[in-house]
């Protein structure tokens, strides 16, 4: 029922497209122009058996989705250095006005000189600390540098891999101070702090720059070495090593008495989506899972011809995903899984799927199918995902463990999707 239930909601009555339409297929923006495609059931194990108890799905069922997520398109990760340290490099106790204590943590990621380190920027609100409480913690890797998300003059300015030249060498360069505070709207450090809620964030060039030919600046290259100087087709590629820094931060919030580590919510935009997502399907320790605007390789479903293809997003970004996710090219009906089954590797967590109005090249559609094809496995815990089957109207939230809207605007994080996200921790944290 799950499957006929996802291909009724997508309007989808027959088979996935044919290889003639794979081979020609390009962009489409245009919803009436989207194919028939059938999704791979949630619930149904390679055996051929279905899953009918939540027990099942813990002990066979999920395993085998994270391995086709692991082997055919995000990679395999190592496991967390066991020489990892963690550094308390600045501490301000009365940042921001006196509304919070502000840290700076350095994680080194090794003992050798080779590894990346990642700097930790978190925000405790003061409230919390008088009153002896521990605040839940919003963690999220930032694009530009920890002194983007507020213009705090405190915030200690971190060398950045950056190019000389446009198509030159990486080299490290401190960045200028006008960048001091040029993201906040999309972190709304006061409004997070105010709600009770500590912040917690790094640069995500820390652990990877952003660039195909970037690799030697990345922790893959460091954790494991590789033997020929490239990861093999089933190895992690660049979502993956994010992900994985964002479980390193959780080692360190998991040693912060400042902060409830049991009550971590995971956010991420864009492609820091995606890479919440996956850190989130590995890493039960997120307590809650945020996905703004993900898009494809993200919350949206990639046989849905709408938006950013799987071929596009190999072509532009060929280090973001493992290699063996190159034969999906143009092949999607090929994938063993869509991304309803990567959603719902969060259960029984609450997850919450964001979109934008203007956002296409995300499929904002896409995003909310995705949301609501993960709530059979919900269901075998009991628990109430979307409450809805029709995608809900603008800035007209829905769902209990599954969350979802979709906004007026553009691609990006706004006050809007904030309050949205502190709305569902307070619900699942037991907040007033």
């Amino acid at each position: 029922m799950a499957v006929l239930l996802g291909v009724l909601v997508a309007g989808v009555f027959g088979g996935g497209s044919s290889a003639l339409f794979a081979q020609s297929r390009g962009i489409n923006q245009d919803e009436g122009k989207v194919p028939p495609y059938v999704l791979p059931d949630l619930l149904r194990q390679a055996d051929g058996t279905r899953v009918t108890t939540r027990q099942t799905w813990e002990a066979n069922r999920r395993p085998e989705i994270l391995r086709l997520y692991e082997t055919q398109m995000y990679g395999r990760s190592p496991a967390r250095p066991g020489d990892m340290r963690f550094v308390v490099t600045a501490t301000d106790t009365n940042a921001l006005g006196g509304l919070a204590i502000r840290k700076e943590v350095t994680l080194q990621l090794s003992k050798s000189p080779e590894a990346p380190q990642i700097h930790l920027l978190m925000y405790v609100p003061k409230k919390t600390m008088a009153a002896r409480e521990r605040p839940p913690v919003f963690l999220g890797l930032n694009f530009s540098g920890n002194q983007t998300v507020s213009a705090d003059p405190g915030i200690t300015l971190q060398e950045q891999w950056v190019r000389a030249e446009k198509s030159g060498p990486w080299v490290r360069r401190m960045p200028a101070e006008s960048t001091r505070g040029k993201d906040a709207s999309s972190w709304q450090v006061e409004k997070i702090l105010e709600r009770g809620y500590a912040l917690a964030t790094f640069h995500y060039f820390d652990v990877e720059p952003d660039d195909s030919d970037a690799y030697e600046h990345s922790v893959r290259a460091v954790f494991p070495k590789p033997n020929a100087g490239k990861p093999g087709p089933d190895e992690w590629g660049a979502i993956a090593a994010w992900a994985w820094g964002a479980s390193c931060a959780m080692d360190y919030l998991a040693t912060d008495r400042d902060v409830e580590a049991s009550k971590v919510a995971l956010m991420g935009h864009s492609r820091l989506g995606k890479t919440a997502l996956w850190a989130g399907a590995q890493d039960k320790r997120f307590a809650v899972v945020i996905s703004n605007d993900s898009g494809e390789g993200g919350a949206a479903l990639s046989r849905r011809w709408f938006g950013e293809t799987v071929d596009r997003i190999n072509t532009a970004f060929p280090h973001w995903f493992c290699g063996n996710y190159k034969q999906y090219n143009n092949n999607e009906d090929k994938l063993p899984m869509d991304q309803h089954m990567l959603i719902a590797l969060m259960a029984p967590r609450p997850v919450y799927v964001a979109s934008a109005e203007q956002d296409l090249w995300a499929d904002p559609k896409g995003e909310f199918l995705s949301a609501l094809n993960a709530e059979p496995v919900y269901r075998l815990y009991g628990l109430a995902g979307l409450g809805v089957t029709e995608m809900p109207g603008i800035e007209q939230p829905a769902g209990r463990f599954i969350g979802y809207h979709i906004r007026h605007g553009k691609h990006d994080v706004t006050a809007y999707d904030w309050d949205r996200y502190l709305d569902f921790a307070d619900r699942h944290f037991g907040r007033p």
